[in-house]
């Protein structure tokens, strides 16, 4: 379906999580007079709270029931007014994917079909894509591929989703987020434990002694790129790493050409946020991982000028020659509750594998960093609420 017609439908969905991306969403497209339905099986969403959330409706959950959270989507697909629907979380994607083809007659469809969400989900053929795009990759085998324990690894899950499409007897409407990353210090690890723990067989992966975290994030429109953007991770809600609460836009050409080499290599479709680390001894960006949905660090990205949900919703519209893929190089942004986890961590956690900064010096720099840079991810003086339903929702 393709809607070009000033008089075509307005609306969009939008899942309220808790992370600060469903809050962008909202802000973005209400302040343009986009009508928002705000969906979330939590009736204390913070996004539910924001002034521009111009309906909200409490829908079951993917995590209890996949069907369920797909049928109440595909209730809303079908309202003639409804243009498309927004993907924030790896469960989300998975849905729209896996059941694009009864989404299909009722929205615009700007995510990736089955194969192609699987070929990102699936990080084994996520890495085997990115060697042949020549996109640096740091040593990543199967679990049980390892014959060599005495270097440093870390396991992840081969799946960035556990569901019927990747794991054996998972029933269509059951769901589940593999565990954390692991870090293993040299010694040999109970190979059965971690399988059994992660429910399927993880991936193993070199230790890359760099906190230097980059992003580079796209909207792509079957194969082609509409709007980019960078940024480098100064903070996350841990010192080991995680998801970032401090960082800066950055424009770095060699970034650019490796997520770009990587998502036309998977001829992309819809929008997507590629990790690296930067290598220190050869400089090269080694790719993490794809997300291929909104990321948590969404606000920031729009504070800096590139405001993919109304990117999203152009293309939806069929405007992508009217889409600004510009925004502006130096921003610097912090999600409050990523920092204070920042600094809980400095004092409290004991990461093996990675030296902890010097704490006085830490926290001197994260008061100085907001000084400098007061932009924030949920604090907007013209919508409070979701900020202080944030706050609530995080000290309850």
């Amino acid at each position: 379906m393709s809607i070009d017609s000033a008089d075509g439908p307005r609306s969009v969905v939008v899942p309220a999580i808790d992370a600060p991306s469903s809050v962008a969403c909202v802000r973005s497209l209400g302040g343009r007079d986009i009508h928002t339905i705000v969906v979330s099986e939590d009736a204390k969403a913070a996004a539910f709270r924001s002034r521009y959330a111009d309906e909200t409706l409490v829908v079951p959950s993917p995590h209890d029931d996949l069907v369920a959270y797909k049928e109440a989507l595909l209730t809303l697909a079908r309202r003639p007014d409804v243009l498309t629907i927004l993907p924030v979380r790896e469960v989300d994607v998975y849905v729209l994917a896996r059941y694009r083809e009864e989404f299909e007659p009722h929205v615009e469809t700007q995510w990736p079909t089955r194969a192609g969400l699987e070929r990102v989900q699936d990080r084994v053929q996520l890495f085997d894509a990115a060697e042949r795009a020549g996109v640096a990759v740091p040593d990543t085998r199967l679990l049980d591929e390892v014959d060599d324990w005495d270097r440093e690894w870390i396991v992840k899950g081969r799946y960035t989703l556990l569901a019927d499409a990747y794991v054996d007897d998972y029933p269509p409407e059951k769901s589940r987020d593999p565990p954390s990353t692991q870090y293993l210090n040299g010694d040999r690890p109970d190979v059965e434990t971690i399988r059994r723990q992660n429910g399927h067989t993880p991936i193993v992966q070199e230790f890359l002694p760099t906190t230097d975290e980059y992003a580079f994030f796209a909207l792509y429109d079957e194969g082609e790129p509409v709007s980019t953007f960078q940024h480098r991770q100064v903070r996350a809600y841990n010192y080991a790493g995680g998801p970032s609460s401090f960082r800066e836009s950055v424009s770095i050409p060699e970034l650019g050409a490796s997520g770009r080499a990587l998502l036309d290599e998977l001829d992309w479709h819809g929008l997507a946020m590629v990790e690296f680390l930067r290598n220190d001894e050869t400089g090269e960006f080694e790719l993490m991982e794809i997300n291929p949905r909104l990321w948590s660090s969404l606000p920031f990205s729009v504070r800096a000028g590139a405001d993919f949900p109304y990117h999203y919703w152009q293309l939806a519209r069929g405007r992508r020659d009217d889409v600004d893929d510009d925004y502006d190089v130096g921003v610097a942004g912090h999600l409050l509750r990523g920092e204070l986890s920042y600094l809980h961590s400095l004092l409290f956690d004991e990461e093996e594998l990675v030296e902890r900064p010097d704490r006085r010096e830490a926290f001197a720099e994260v008061v100085e960093s907001l000084r400098e840079h007061p932009r924030f991810d949920y604090l907007r003086l013209d919508d409070p609420k979701p900020f202080v339903r944030d706050a609530l929702n995080t000290l309850v």
